[in-house]
C-alpha cells in the first residue's frame, strides 16, 4: 500500500526558543523529516522575542537535536534538509507591530495551497492576544489552524476566557489542543485493544472489572517552575488534562467510527457522569500530599518547601489520590483509582485493570487472592501490554498450585527495527493533516474543569492540609490507606 504523503504545511512557531519547542518539537519534527513524512515544501517559522540571525538559530536547534536524538539517527543529510527549512523572526508577541512578518513569509510559500500553522508554544494567558494579533494583521486565512498547549487556564472561569479568545478567530474545527498523552502509542492501542477484540471488548464493563488503576509517576521535583507549579499544584497540572483523559480513554463506550467527533462524544459522556467528590468523601477518598527530604536512587534530595523560590508556608499539593466513580450502566459500582505525585521512587505510567474473580474456586484456599487476571498498560517509560494469568506451577511435587505469569507485549521487543515514535511526533503529524481525534474538544476541558473546581472548592471549604511524604516513597501512608479499606491494594510488580 502506498503511504499517503503529507500536505505541505507553514509551521509558525511562537516560544521557538523555549523549552518545549528545544525539548520536543524540533526532536519531533527532524524525526518526521526523517522517515518522509513532512512535506516536500513544508517550512517553519521560529518566532521569539530575543535577536538572532538565521545561523544561530539553526544552530541552536542543530544543538537540541544533537543533545537530545541518538547519533545514529542523525544523518547529515538529513539534518541538512531539515535545518534549510528552519527561519527565524524576532517578535513582541504582545503587539501588532510586526506581524505582517508572518503575512508576508507565508505569501512566500511555494505551495500556494499551502495552510499557515500556528504553534503556540507560550503561556497559555497570551493565547488571545497572540490570535487577536494575526487576525488584525491579514496573516490568516480559511485554512488557518492553532495548535494549542494544555492546561488551558487555571480553573473553569479562565479556561472561557482563553477559549472565547481563541475561539473569536479560529472555529473549534481548527483549534487543536494538545495533551501529549493521547499521542503515546499504547494510549492508541486502547482504541484498539477494546474495539478491535471481542476478548476485551465483551468483558469491558462492571461485570466482569472489578477496579481500575491510573499511576502517573514522576521522579522530578520543580525543576524551576516553581512559579507556575504552587499556583496550580498536581491536580490541576496533572489530574484535570493528563488523568482524566487517560480515565474517558478508558472508561468511553464504543464511538460510532473514529470521526474526531464521535469519538470526543463519548469522551464527554464519562466526563459527564463522574460522581463529584464532596462532603466526607472528601475524606475518605481524596489523598492530598506535599514531598518532604527524602532520598531517590541513591541521592539526597531537598522536601518541596526546600526548593530553590520556596514558598515555606504553602500548602499547595505535590501528590493526590483519589477513589472515583463513573455513575453509568457500564461502570455503575467499579471503582477507579487514580494516584499521582512528584519524587516518586520512579519515573511511571500505567493502567491496570483488575478483572472479577470467577464466581466458584477449586483451588488451594491460601491463592485465592491470585486468582484473578490482570490487563497492564504500560505507558512508560517502556511502553507495553502485558495480561497476568494464572497457570499451574510446574513440577511433580506442585500438585495444582497456582502460578501467575504475563502474555506480554512489549513494543520495543515486538517491533525491533521500528522505532517508538514520541507522541510529539503523531501529534504534529496529525495537525499537518487536518485530523483532530487526538486532541482535546473545548467542553471535554470544561467539564473537567467543573469538576476538578468543585474538587478545590471543597478542600478550601474543609480546609484539609496536604500530608507529609518523604521523596522516593509512593505517597503518603494515607493513599495506602484508601485502597485498603476497599480490601484493594495498589498494584506493585514494577
Amino acid at each position: 500500500m502506498t503511504r499517503e504523503a503529507t500536505p505541505n504545511v507553514d509551521l509558525a512557531l511562537f516560544g521557538a526558543l523555549g523549552d518545549l519547542a528545544l525539548r520536543k518539537l524540533y526532536p519531533a519534527l527532524y524525526h518526521l523529516d526523517r522517515d518522509g513524512l513532512l512535506g516536500t515544501d513544508t517550512r517553519i517559522l521560529g518566532l521569539a522575542r530575543r535577536e538572532h540571525d538565521i545561523d544561530s538559530f539553526r544552530s541552536t536547534v542543530l544543538g537540541t537535536l544533537k543533545k537530545r536524538i541518538k547519533p545514529k539517527e542523525l544523518e547529515q543529510k538529513c539534518l541538512d534538509r531539515f535545518l534549510a527549512r528552519l527561519e527565524y523572526t524576532q517578535l513582541d508577541f504582545d503587539t501588532v507591530d510586526g506581524y505582517e512578518k508572518i503575512r508576508d513569509w507565508h505569501a512566500q510559500s511555494p505551495d500556494a495551497q499551502c495552510p499557515l500553522t500556528i504553534y503556540l508554544a507560550v503561556p497559555a494567558s497570551i493565547y488571545g492576544a497572540i490570535c487577536a494579533n494575526l487576525e488584525q494583521s491579514g496573516s490568516l486565512d480559511g485554512e488557518s489552524r492553532v495548535v494549542v498547549e494544555k492546561p488551558i487556564g487555571y480553573d473553569l472561569e479562565s479556561s472561557h476566557e482563553i477559549n472565547d479568545a481563541i475561539g473569536a478567530v479560529f472555529p473549534e474545527s481548527r483549534i487543536y489542543r494538545m495533551d501529549h498523552y493521547l499521542g503515546k502509542e499504547t494510549v492508541q492501542n486502547l482504541i484498539a485493544l477494546r474495539f478491535a477484540n471481542p476478548m476485551f471488548g465483551n468483558q469491558w464493563n462492571q461485570s466482569q472489572i472489578s477496579h481500575v488503576e491510573i499511576t502517573v509517576a514522576e521522579q522530578v521535583g520543580i525543576e524551576g517552575r516553581w512559579g507556575y507549579f504552587d499556583k496550580a499544584g498536581q491536580l490541576r497540572d496533572m489530574v484535570q488534562n493528563h488523568l482524566l483523559q487517560l480515565l474517558t480513554m478508558l472508561a468511553m463506550d464504543p464511538p460510532a467510527n473514529l470521526d474526531a467527533d464521535a469519538i470526543r462524544d463519548e469522551k464527554v459522556k464519562v466526563l459527564k457522569a463522574l460522581k463529584p467528590l464532596e462532603g466526607e468523601d472528601l475524606n475518605r477518598h481524596v489523598v492530598r500530599g506535599q514531598y518532604v527530604a527524602g532520598t531517590i536512587d541513591g541521592e539526597s534530595v531537598p522536601g518541596y518547601l526546600d526548593e530553590e523560590d520556596a514558598n515555606t508556608s504553602s500548602t499547595t499539593e505535590t501528590f493526590v489520590a483519589m477513589r472515583l466513580e463513573v455513575a453509568n450502566w457500564r461502570w455503575a459500582g467499579v471503582p477507579f483509582y487514580l494516584r499521582t505525585g512528584k519524587r516518586m521512587p520512579e519515573k511511571l505510567s500505567q493502567i491496570v485493570i483488575h478483572f472479577r474473580q470467577q464466581p466458584h474456586y477449586i483451588f488451594d484456599p491460601d491463592q485465592r487472592n491470585l486468582a484473578a487476571n490482570k490487563l497492564v498498560i504500560r505507558l512508560q517509560p517502556e511502553e507495553g501490554i502485558a495480561l497476568q494469568v494464572l497457570t499451574k506451577d510446574g513440577g511433580l511435587d506442585k500438585g495444582m498450585r497456582l502460578r501467575p505469569g504475563p502474555l506480554h507485549l512489549d513494543f520495543n521487543h515486538a517491533f525491533p527495527k521500528e522505532r517508538i515514535p514520541d507522541a510529539y511526533e503523531r501529534l504534529l503529524l496529525e495537525v499537518m493533516k487536518g485530523q483532530q481525534y487526538l486532541f482535546v474538544r473545548r467542553d471535554e476541558v470544561e467539564y473537567a474543569w467543573k469538576w476538578v473546581d468543585h474538587l478545590i472548592a471543597g478542600w478550601e471549604k474543609r480546609d484539609i492540609p496536604p500530608r507529609r511524604y518523604p521523596a522516593g516513597s509512593w505517597g503518603p501512608v494515607a493513599s495506602i490507606a484508601m485502597i485498603t479499606q476497599d480490601g484493594r491494594s495498589w498494584y506493585e510488580d514494577y
